[in-house]
């Protein structure tokens, strides 16, 4: 009986580790008053302070970002949420998001912290 129990208890941890969404790397995502959730997203990709784009372990210039999204299955369908940390350039953004529109992929979110007020946040 003891081994059904530690059996449920491994299966709901694992279970309950898969529901959390890779964070990727840690980021200061910029702040918006007008924050809303979106759906999960089919791929999470985070931008560090120094423009290197990152999906989970794996890091992507915007050529092999393009080449990566072009190979999902059904990949004009997919929809990318892009988690920049706010001292990235918008240059660097707008090249992450030229990528991911090269691959055919036109679904693109931005990942912000909800903020209260109306100024920069901390």
């Amino acid at each position: 009986m003891i081994d059904i129990m530690f059996f449920l208890l491994v299966f709901f941890v694992m279970i309950t580790l898969h529901m959390i969404p890779s964070s990727g790397i840690p980021s200061r995502l910029p702040g918006s008053t007008t924050a809303q959730p979106l759906h999960k997203p089919d791929l999470t990709l985070a931008i560090d302070k120094e423009g290197v784009i990152h999906e989970g372990s794996q890091t992507f210039t915007p050529e092999t970002l393009t080449s990566m999204l072009s190979a999902l299955p059904d990949h004009a369908q997919a929809q990318v949420t892009i988690s920049g940390d706010r001292d990235v350039s918008l240059q660097t953004l707008i090249r992450v998001m030229d990528a991911c529109r090269a691959a055919g992929v036109t679904k693109i979110g931005l990942a912000a912290r909800h903020q209260a007020g109306g100024t920069e946040g901390s």
